[in-house]
């Protein structure tokens, strides 16, 4: 699918809460000129719960549009209602996406054979490549490595995962153990590095909403392994990459792109904007960087 850096793109709204398409198109053309290797559209970032499908169709098409098949785009489609998925990606199918990100099922959530059973279902009824995405901490639920395998060696177009656990030593035995062709990317920032590290091919990135460019340099590196380089790149941004969980993410990362004037600090409730006192360290961090 790709290697390197994906962005994890978020939704630009006006101030009426209807989605910004003209601030979308500049967005990705940010993103585009600093050479990133994919957009992943509509995920936790792109706030895809308080988007209407409508909105999802329109949203998708305007990206790939924009991208002009420069890169790939990925569709976030994951629901824990698997009819639901199966019409995301039709969706996506039509739009023209170049694969599907799809999130464990939450809320009801399963056991290991459940989900298996489940991902197996959606692959087998699309032909677009799949990375699955585990986020235990979103979720309740964790997808183990051995689940992930199997569903790699079942279905031909699962081709990797998103792991957004905290738990390195999991990551490390699924990298260890993992047939060959099967992709694993970071879904943390702050362990983009560790990841690639120990065989990863990238990272599906926040942090490069606000700085593309860096965590270009950082994936680089890595996939040049020249871990001296990565390092010192890592050890400048870490803080953002902590200050953009601050609150639950996409808030932080919102006010930082408003902050750069990319677009306005507007979200759909649940979530609301950040504090003023996290948004006060946030700008800090960012000056300190020189990124305004």
């Amino acid at each position: 699918m790709f290697q390197g850096l994906g962005t994890a793109l978020i939704t630009p709204f006006k101030e009426d809460l209807s989605v910004d398409y003209e601030t979308l198109r500049k967005i990705v053309g940010f993103q585009l000129s600093a050479s990133v290797d994919s957009l992943i559209v509509l995920g936790t970032t792109g706030e895809a719960p308080a988007i209407d499908k409508e909105e999802s169709q329109k949203i998708l098409s305007t990206v790939i549009e924009e991208t002009h098949g420069k890169i790939p785009v990925i569709a976030g489609t994951g629901s824990n209602n698997v009819d639901h998925v199966i019409k995301n990606n039709k969706i996506a199918e039509k739009c023209g996406a170049s694969g599907l990100l799809i999130v464990t099922p939450y809320y009801n959530k399963g056991t290991q054979n459940s989900l298996f059973q489940f991902y197996k279902f959606i692959a087998d009824q699309t032909d677009l490549p799949i990375i699955l995405y585990n986020v235990p901490s979103r979720t309740g639920v964790n997808l183990l490595p051995e689940t992930v395998i199997r569903l790699f060696q079942a279905c031909n177009n699962i081709i990797g995962v998103k792991e957004a656990g905290s738990d390195i030593s999991q990551i490390a035995r699924l990298i260890a153990n993992r047939p060959k062709g099967l992709k694993v990317y970071s879904g943390n920032d702050d362990q983009t590095l560790p990841v690639m590290a120990l065989g990863g091919e990238g990272v599906i990135s926040v942090i490069s909403n606000i700085v593309p460019d860096r965590m270009r340099q950082l994936t680089d590196a890595m996939l040049a392994r020249d871990l001296i380089k990565a390092r010192k790149i890592n050890n400048r941004l870490l803080k953002l990459m902590n200050d953009l969980f601050l609150e639950v993410n996409p808030i932080p990362v919102k006010y930082a792109t408003a902050l750069m004037g990319l677009c306005r600090n507007t979200l759909r409730l649940p979530l609301a904007p950040i504090s003023s006192e996290n948004g006060e360290k946030l700008q800090i961090t960012m000056q300190n960087l020189g990124i305004i």
